[in-house]
């Protein structure tokens, strides 16, 4: 008689969020197909209040998506041609494919070993005349230091964008995500630790003109029907969206707090089982609330590992494989195999483990097994 198939350990499990809240969440949604508000509208009105307050910002602007995020962040900047943005490429596509949309020239600046996070050292090295934005990407969720990057941006008068898409809740010193550079850009897509039931994303500042013109182009450049100020876009947030952010958001306080519990245990877990001498675990500064949007650990022989993790029913993520100045639609900025040899080695050697706030501690302990297993 063959062994019980053991149940799958899920990477991420939508369906666990959704019970805890379904209540909640269908009765909000109802409310705004009732009224019919589907495109902005008090829904969103109310989010963008509320995500406010969460964040400690002025302004919260409610948009399609993350990626339209950056994108309308760069625009209210007015970045466009023969303009260059500094940022990191260990990240997500988008991060880097808003800046070209643009027609400016991304600046990639390698990334510190400790934390994958953009090095201030790497970013002024290749500041220029040119340089009209800084981009640290809040990777995993986490944050850079906000006084070191403000200094190189006010020291070259260079505006900065928080690519915060992975980091709402996170704090570093005096500043929570998307409340320290010029605008912040979250995402809301449905695995983020604040998720949407489909696209959402979020633009923040302090500065009233900034956010009067994101809202200006995040609805065809236009203030009142039929009369359009500049050429924008169809960016708007939806109805739906905003009232089941505004659900969410209240229990997102908790569920950030599970997953830093989360995050902890799965340390006490490596160090007791002496796998901390062959992995590289992530690395919390001593000023800073990690809010753990992944779990990403440095594996030695981390494509075997991960099938090894497969074959236990361990679900496993690499975020990311390639470095985007890899990326063949970015050949024509020149760089090459060995120009930022720390996001190469990222590349090659991170692994991103199951963590959310549901996730069970029987769970947590199969993984560590599955991986004590493997290096045993």
């Amino acid at each position: 008689m063959s062994a019980a198939v053991p149940t799958p350990v899920p990477f991420l499990d939508l369906a666990r969020e959704y019970e805890t809240v379904a209540s909640e969440l269908e009765a909000a949604v109802l409310e705004v197909l009732r009224s019919q508000a589907y495109v902005l509208g008090p829904a969103a009105a109310r989010f963008e209040e509320e995500v406010a307050s969460f964040l400690g910002v002025e302004h919260a602007i409610g948009v399609s998506s993350g990626s339209d995020a950056v994108l309308l962040a760069l625009a209210a900047l007015d970045v466009g041609p023969g303009d260059q943005v500094v940022t990191t490429p260990f990240t997500f596509f988008a991060t880097v494919s808003a800046i070209t949309r643009l027609g400016a020239q991304p600046v990639f600046a390698d990334i510190s070993a400790a934390d994958f996070l953009l090095d201030p050292v790497a970013v002024a090295s290749v500041v220029t005349d040119r340089t009209r934005v800084i981009m640290p990407v809040q990777l995993y969720g986490q944050c850079v230091d906000p006084d070191v990057f403000d200094a190189i941006g006010r020291t070259n008068r260079i505006a900065i964008i928080e690519d915060a898409a992975q980091a709402i809740g996170a704090r570093r010193g005096r500043f929570g995500a998307g409340a320290f550079g010029d605008l912040g850009c979250f995402s809301f897509y449905p695995t983020k630790n604040l998720a949407a039931c489909g696209e959402a994303g979020l633009v923040t500042t302090a500065d009233d003109r900034l956010a009067s013109r994101v809202r200006l182009l995040r609805d065809h450049g236009s203030e009142r029907r039929y009369e359009h100020l500049e050429v924008g876009w169809n960016a708007r947030l939806d109805g739906v969206q905003a009232a089941a952010l505004s659900v969410k958001l209240r229990h997102l306080g908790d569920w950030n707090a599970a997953r830093i519990a989360l995050a902890a245990r799965y340390g006490a877990l490596f160090r007791e089982a002496g796998l901390d001498s062959v992995l590289t675990l992530p690395l919390v500064a001593p000023d800073a609330t990690h809010v753990f949007h992944q779990y990403v650990i440095r594996a030695p022989r981390r494509d075997d590992l991960q099938a090894h993790l497969g074959e236990q029913g361990v679900g496993s993520a690499i975020h990311y494989p390639r470095p985007l100045h890899l990326q063949p639609c970015f050949e024509s900025l020149g760089y090459r195999a060995g120009d930022f040899p720390e996001a190469e080695r990222a590349a090659a050697e991170v692994l991103a483990l199951p963590i959310f706030p549901q996730l069970r501690p029987d769970e947590q302990d199969r993984v560590v097994r599955a991986i004590a297993s493997f290096y045993d």
